[in-house]
Parts: structure tokens; C-alpha cells; sequence
């Protein structure tokens, strides 16, 4: 099969499209013809040394949708044929992937689309759960128009709560659109957002990394409402920081499915690359300035 995958650390031209074995699942997972891969920055990570691997040659990826084609031992619930999207541990840029987390995939959502949720989601999902954030409050999600934060704001409304998203003042209508009450960066964001909603916030969710910590807790009022998903720091300054190790969510992939079916869940992906482009993709990726998400497609 045709993967894309690299041998060495460098920068995205070290990604190279190469032949490559077919993997097939073990107990407990199934394998997909991939239709399409979503690209995360954790990708450009691992590819850049910033994390490491396990051994290289790596084929890097995690989001995937796809047509079932191979069911490991113990699996039930899905069928050869299937269409689906999830998760693999790597592998996600190639023409077949092995998938640990999966969900059916809604007839209203693309292979693109599909392609672009589920590390997003998981996080976000992820982030509400380690801050045990009720139904019905007040939460700002920092760096609110990627493709975390796009996730954490619809998840938010899908449960009753008032989300105030911070971005640029270019996302703002986008954000609108999403439900959320949005806020520029920079000086002052304490009190505008406090003049937005007087009521105070009960939680706050740093998507950006963008070293608003204090201001986030200043909102909140408490350190351990407050959760960060790339500022490792958090710690800290009393709030909590979330890589994975406590547990993955992907119990929000169909509840994501079902958000979208009725029309309350939308999916961004800014630009669509084909499977030799990944190395673009990555670059673009990198300057984290992408609304929603990139996708590879196979």
C-alpha cells in the first residue's frame, strides 16, 4: 500500500509517500481502506523529534474515515463494509490504517468531514471532563476557532452552557455561527470578558497555549476550573494540564455523529490535500493559524 511516512527527524520534507506493508488488525480493532486522514499539529511533533517514537520508519496519523475491510478477534458491532471513522495509535497517512476507537459515520458528514473529528473532539471532550464541567454554566474556551477549540464551543452549547471563544477578531463570525459569544486576544481580556458575561464563568478551557493562564484563573476564580491542553505549565499556576495519560474519550465520537446528524455539529476543514501533499499540509499546519482542520485524501 502507499503510506506516507518518514525515516528520520527533520522538517516536512523528511515525509516521503513509499511503498509500505499492509497492516491487519489484532483482538479488539478493525482495519479500514482509508477514504481520508485528518492532520494534526501532535503529527508535525512526532515527525520533528519534538516527540519521539517508538522506532522509525513512522507512518504518522491519527484521524481516519474509511470503508471496514478486515474485523480482529472480538469485535462486534461492525460489519465489513461499514463506513466509519476514528482513531489509530499511527498509520493514519496510508491507504489502509488499523483503527483502536472507531464510530459509524453519519450519512450527513463526508469522508473529509469525518476525517477531521476525532482527535479534535476527544480532546475537547477530554478538557470538560478533567475540569468536571457541569451542564447548563458559563465557560470561555481560549483559542476557540481551530479544530479543538470548534469542537470544545459546539460541544459546550450542545450542553446548555453560554461559551465565550477567544480568537481573532477574523474568527469572530465564524465563532457566532457556532453558538459562542466571542472575544479578541490580547490586553484587557479580563474585563471584556466580564463585561460579556457578569454572571462570572465557572470553567475555562486553554486550547491555544497563548500564555493567558493567569487571566483564564483570574475569570474563573479558581485554578482548578481551569484545564490546558498545550500549556504543560498549568500545573503550576494551580490549574490542570491534559495530554491523554489520564484516559482517552473517544465515547464522544458518537455522540458527535448523532450532534451532526440533527444538524448541531459543524466540521471546518480549511484545505484538502491529496496524499503526496502531506508534507504541505504539515507546513501549514505548523503556523497554527488553521480555522477548523486540514485533511489528506486518499
Amino acid at each position: 500500500m502507499r503510506a506516507v511516512r518518514f525515516d528520520e527527524y527533520g522538517g516536512p520534507e523528511v515525509l516521503v509517500v513509499e511503498d509500505v506493508p499492509e497492516p491487519h488488525p489484532g483482538p479488539g480493532r478493525i482495519r479500514v481502506a482509508v477514504r481520508a486522514a485528518g492532520v494534526n499539529r501532535v503529527d508535525s511533533k512526532y515527525r520533528a523529534g519534538i516527540m519521539t517514537v517508538k522506532s522509525l520508519p513512522y507512518i504518522p496519523g491519527t484521524d481516519v474515515s474509511g470503508v471496514v475491510d478486515e474485523i480482529g478477534d472480538g469485535v462486534t458491532g461492525v460489519t465489513v463494509g461499514d463506513e466509519v471513522f476514528g482513531a489509530t495509535p499511527k498509520g493514519g497517512y496510508a491507504e489502509f490504517a488499523v483503527l483502536t476507537a472507531w464510530a459509524a459515520k453519519p450519512a450527513s458528514m463526508s469522508w473529509v468531514e469525518a476525517a477531521a473529528v476525532p482527535l479534535a473532539a476527544e480532546t475537547a471532550a477530554r478538557a470538560f471532563a478533567v475540569v468536571d464541567v457541569p451542564d447548563g454554566v458559563t465557560v470561555v474556551v481560549n483559542g476557540a476557532s481551530g479544530g479543538v477549540g470548534s469542537a470544545a464551543v459546539q460541544l459546550g452549547v450542545a450542553r446548555g452552557m453560554t461559551v465565550v471563544g477567544v480568537a481573532g477578531p477574523a474568527n469572530h463570525a465564524y465563532l457566532r455561527e457556532l453558538g459562542a459569544l466571542p472575544v479578541g486576544y490580547g490586553d484587557g481580556l479580563v474585563g471584556r470578558v466580564r463585561e460579556l458575561v457578569p454572571a462570572g464563568v465557572a470553567a475555562a478551557l486553554d486550547i491555544a497555549g497563548s500564555g493567558v493562564l493567569p487571566e483564564l484563573i483570574a475569570l474563573t476564580g479558581d485554578p482548578a476550573t481551569v484545564v490546558s491542553v498545550a500549556d504543560f505549565s498549568a500545573p503550576e499556576h494551580g490549574a490542570k494540564a491534559t495530554g491523554g495519560a489520564e484516559g482517552r474519550r473517544w465515547d464522544v465520537l458518537p455522540v458527535v455523529a448523532d450532534l451532526h446528524r440533527r444538524g448541531r455539529f459543524r466540521v471546518s476543514v480549511q484545505q484538502v490535500f491529496p496524499l503526496a501533499e502531506a508534507a504541505a499540509a504539515q507546513a501549514i499546519s505548523e503556523l497554527g493559524h488553521v480555522r477548523g482542520k486540514l485533511v489528506l485524501e486518499i
